[in-house]
């Protein structure tokens, strides 16, 4: 059966992983997975992983130490791995490797993902980047490590397996990997449960701030640049504070605009059965998940909030 990775690594010596901009769980677990990966089994290739700074919580799978953070390094690559992109753009800085690189692969689960790599893996139905690397990865070469990062992706892309995304093969990839020796219940208390007190201050702030509107439909909350800078804090913060929103009783949209100190900001999205949230994303420029997805602007949430709840409105109303 073809397997598109191992396509890939042949004939190479010179390997460049990258993952998105603001690198989530499921990025920083395939990244690194696809390292451990490589550097465990192909001896012959020299590897460089290619992040932006991560959130403390990631660094627990361990060898986050190799990531390069900047892009001052000139170097062309036989290889580049794109890992959790919908598009190049998402590559940020690192997207020059990608331009420079004698080919390209990109690994994806983005169903707003148009296939930009000379080499694609999209697909759309998979809980994860995570969980299509297993699938293109030789289970008797996975060693722990790879394992931890792998199961790492999944759980943080499915919030601990509660998500609709889950699939019967997502369980049972999650299910091969626990048996490589992953402490699960560790894993899930360090990487998703655990926060800091001022997370869990700045939590309570942004639901106390947060509002129902679109007929006690939608939940939105705007976490201003004030009010990080107040409690010290960056987006990566803010970490599970969309998916409380979304559990809220009643609610099909819940939705949480981040914004910077430069004016712009970053909006999250999450939908419970019907809306379409990626579609809501790809009018702003963003992409993701039909039940999670997301963009950047350069306009603060004051003025994108009305367009914005109007595309929701479209959504919610597209089922009536």
């Amino acid at each position: 059966m073809k397997n598109v990775l191992t396509d890939a690594l042949s004939g190479v010596k010179s390997v460049a992983v990258g993952g998105h901009i603001r690198p989530d769980g499921d990025c920083v677990g395939s990244c690194m997975g696809l390292l451990n990966y490589l550097s465990d089994n192909y001896k012959n290739i020299s590897v460089d992983l290619y992040l932006e700074p991560i959130p403390k919580a990631y660094k627990y799978v361990g060898h986050t130490e190799q990531i390069i953070s900047d892009s001052s390094k000139d170097k062309v690559y036989d290889l580049f791995i794109a890992l959790d992109c919908g598009d190049r753009e998402r590559l940020g800085q690192f997207e020059k490797y990608f331009d420079m690189a004698a080919k390209t692969l990109c690994i994806d689960h983005h169903i707003s993902n148009q296939a930009f790599a000379d080499m694609n893996e999209i697909r759309p139905e998979a809980s994860s980047t995570a969980e299509i690397l297993f699938d293109l990865m030789e289970p008797e070469k996975i060693n722990i490590d790879t394992a931890n990062c792998l199961y790492m992706g999944i759980i943080c892309d499915t919030g601990c397996f509660k998500h609709s995304n889950t699939s019967e093969h997502t369980m049972a990839a999650a299910g091969k990997l626990l048996s490589k020796g992953v402490n699960q219940a560790e894993m899930m208390d360090k990487v998703f449960y655990e926060k800091t007190f001022m997370q869990n201050q700045l939590l309570g702030r942004c639901l106390l701030n947060s509002y129902l509107t679109l007929d006690h439909k939608c939940i939105v909350c705007v976490a201003s640049a004030q009010l990080l800078n107040e409690f010290g804090a960056v987006s990566s913060d803010l970490e599970g504070v969309i998916d409380q929103l979304r559990i809220t009783k009643g609610v099909e949209v819940a939705v949480l605009i981040t914004e910077n100190n430069e004016g712009g900001c970053k909006i999250s999205m999450r939908s419970c059965a019907y809306a379409d949230v990626a579609a809501v994303a790809q009018h702003f420029g963003g992409g993701g998940h039909v039940r999670a997805a997301g963009a950047s602007c350069s306009q603060c949430a004051a003025d994108i909030l009305d367009e914005l709840l109007a595309k929701i409105k479209e959504q919610l109303t597209s089922d009536d």
